[in-house]
């Protein structure tokens, strides 16, 4: 089955008329992308957008041959003028399959949101999904065949993806494709950053896939270290990071801190940032945690271990610490470092940067920062990624 791409972007089109934004401005040229519409073995159209017919001589393709166009999701804006010869736009009722005359069959799947997803199966058995923008799939079972590719809104909904991977319509050889792009996320290299940690690609309108035909899958990282200073996004980076896998495991390592409400706010805005698929483990037992076979685990944050730690062994104590206690904390972390090495379960860890600002005062503020400083970089070593997020902007070190 062929898919030919005649636009990749949002409804409005990337970059969107008038907007002032770095990312629309930065979106010119190659990295331009018209709404999303889809040419399937020229003999269906999947959402009818201004410039169809121009979209399709320019990829090489035209759309005398097709049969069937159908909407996914309501077009706002001025009507557009349907090319000579196509037949009228409709939609499909969810849960209604159509048979072509082409011989592919499409289903129409429910969403979550105003919108019909398609599946289509080609007369040789691929099978293909497309999802509208801002939409998910709704009461998906468990168990279901993977698709051999899957187009949607990976950027703006990474929990269809992960409902797709919870219920095998998404397996390890999917190629996921996202469209509907808009200015969310800056093109060029940042996307293609954030959507590999998805396990996603996308690209230029007018490409021509193959449905069906091997493509590498982005690797995802299995261990990842987030590094940056105080309030610079580490965390929502992390975050973005597992948002396209369903039951991720989210371990705090703060604990509960009775009677201080300005921890609880920020405990609070954490939890209600996470999917609510995620499971909690408020510990800084992390060596038998990832002993263990399970989903993907989120560490926040190595610092707050370290604290924990340094506690245990009596760091703050000039004596404890020459008499044993650094002897003890430099154990905990081999061990720490030990399990990450070994681990079979993919991990995304938080630390902080603390080494670039003020010498702190005390002794106690030092021996801080120069232990924090040789977990990370022990920590770091066996990491496949590392990235370092400065006001907001993710640089990668590693990977």
């Amino acid at each position: 089955m062929e898919l030919t791409l005649l636009g990749t972007g949002a409804p409005a089109g990337l970059p969107r008329p008038d907007c002032p934004c770095a990312a629309c401005a930065t979106a010119r040229g190659p990295q331009a992308r018209a709404a999303t519409a889809l040419l399937v073995d020229g003999a269906l159209l999947l959402d009818l957008t201004p410039g169809a017919a121009l979209a399709a001589a320019r990829a090489g393709h035209s759309l005398v041959g097709v049969r069937q166009v159908l909407l996914t999701h309501p077009h706002d804006g001025p009507a557009v003028d349907l090319p000579a010869g196509l037949p009228t736009a409709g939609r499909v009722p969810d849960g209604r399959e159509l048979t072509l005359i082409s011989g592919h069959r499409v289903r129409a799947v429910p969403m979550d949101h105003p919108g019909t997803g398609y599946e289509v199966t080609s007369p040789d058995g691929e099978r293909l999904l497309y999802l509208p923008p801002g939409a998910a799939p709704a009461g998906l079972a468990e168990g279901l065949a993977a698709y051999e590719m899957v187009v949607a809104d990976v950027v703006g909904r990474p929990d269809a993806v992960a409902r797709l991977r919870a219920s095998g319509a998404i397996g390890s050889t999917t190629d996921v494709v996202a469209v509907h792009l808009d200015h969310d996320v800056p093109c060029g290299p940042e996307l293609t950053r954030r959507l590999a940690a998805s396990g996603a690609r996308a690209v230029p309108d007018g490409t021509t896939l193959i449905v069906g035909e091997y493509h590498a899958v982005p690797d995802v990282p299995r261990r990842t270290l987030v590094t940056g200073g105080a309030r610079s996004g580490k965390s929502l980076e992390a975050e973005r990071r597992l948002g396209a896998f369903p039951d991720v495991l989210y371990v705090a390592t703060g604990g509960v801190r009775e009677g201080d409400t300005e921890w609880a706010a920020r405990i609070a805005a954490h939890r209600d940032r996470r999917p609510g698929s995620w499971r909690t483990a408020e510990t800084c037992d992390l060596v038998p945690l990832l002993a263990e076979d399970g989903p993907p685990v989120l560490i926040d944050c190595l610092s707050l271990w370290l604290t924990d730690a340094m506690d245990r062994v009596g760091a703050w104590d000039d004596e404890r610490w020459a008499a044993a206690g650094e002897r003890a904390l430099r154990e905990r972390v081999s061990e720490l470092v030990a399990a990450v090495r070994a681990t079979a379960r993919t991990v995304v860890a938080v630390t902080n940067e603390v080494g670039s600002g003020v010498v702190p005062a005390t002794a106690s503020g030092r021996r801080f920062r120069d232990e924090l400083g040789r977990l990370n970089a022990a920590f770091a070593d066996e990491c496949e990624h590392v990235l370092l997020v400065v006001a907001g902007q993710a640089l990668v070190l590693r990977g």
